[in-house]
């Protein structure tokens, strides 16, 4: 199958992984048992819930002005574009964060999808809505990140997960994921692989 967009993760993936989430779960009231944090969240009462908001948010701020991008991504993006692939960006954090960052950085995105935009990973909505809008068939399309979130929403979604081991439990994830590296340069090896099979 002819790669024809690549979709990428945030916090982890694109930048150094910078949240703690244990510590924001402790903020916030979470044990280190209660799993997803927003998820958590979405059960509160609204005062409770507003404030956890301002926690997370807090967090993903500090984290968003302080990033620094992974080795080797300016140079994978550079790459994408010249390969002339589309490129989004799937992410659990907020347009305000993800926008500064890819400011920041001179990131630039065909489209991007935020928590705000509908059901978020491991949901396969952002992967689907991505595909829509690059008229790609999710077959076609790799969905990159470091974390379990990632790679069940590309297989929700019915695309190709790539998993960037930069997660501390990235050998836990390594059972969902269709093709495993270790710098994110190597996504290049992945899609020269993917087309050369399809010839």
């Amino acid at each position: 199958m002819k790669i024809k967009a690549v979709i990428f993760d945030l916090d982890g993936t694109l930048t150094e992984p910078m949240l703690d989430f244990n510590q924001i779960r402790q903020e916030i009231g979470l044990n280190a048992a209660s799993g997803d944090i927003l998820s958590a969240i979405g059960t509160m009462d609204t005062a409770r819930r507003r404030q956890a908001h301002a926690i997370l948010e807090r967090h993903e701020q500090h984290a968003a002005q302080h990033s620094r991008l992974n080795d080797g991504v300016t140079e994978l993006l550079t790459e994408l574009r010249k390969r002339k692939l589309s490129i989004g960006l799937l992410t659990r954090n907020t347009r305000r964060n993800t926008m500064f960052v890819a400011r920041r950085h001179g990131l630039d995105f065909d489209a991007v999808i935020d928590r705000d935009d509908g059901p978020v990973k491991p949901d396969g909505y952002g992967v689907l809505k991505l595909c829509e809008q690059f008229d790609a068939v999710p077959a076609g399309t790799l969905v990159v990140g470091d974390f379990l979130h990632d790679l069940l929403s590309a297989k929700n979604a019915g695309a190709i997960a790539v998993l960037l081991k930069t997660h501390p439990q990235a050998e836990k994830f390594q059972i969902h994921a269709d093709y495993v590296i270790s710098q994110i340069g190597e996504l290049i090896n992945v899609i020269e692989k993917l087309e050369k099979e399809s010839e």
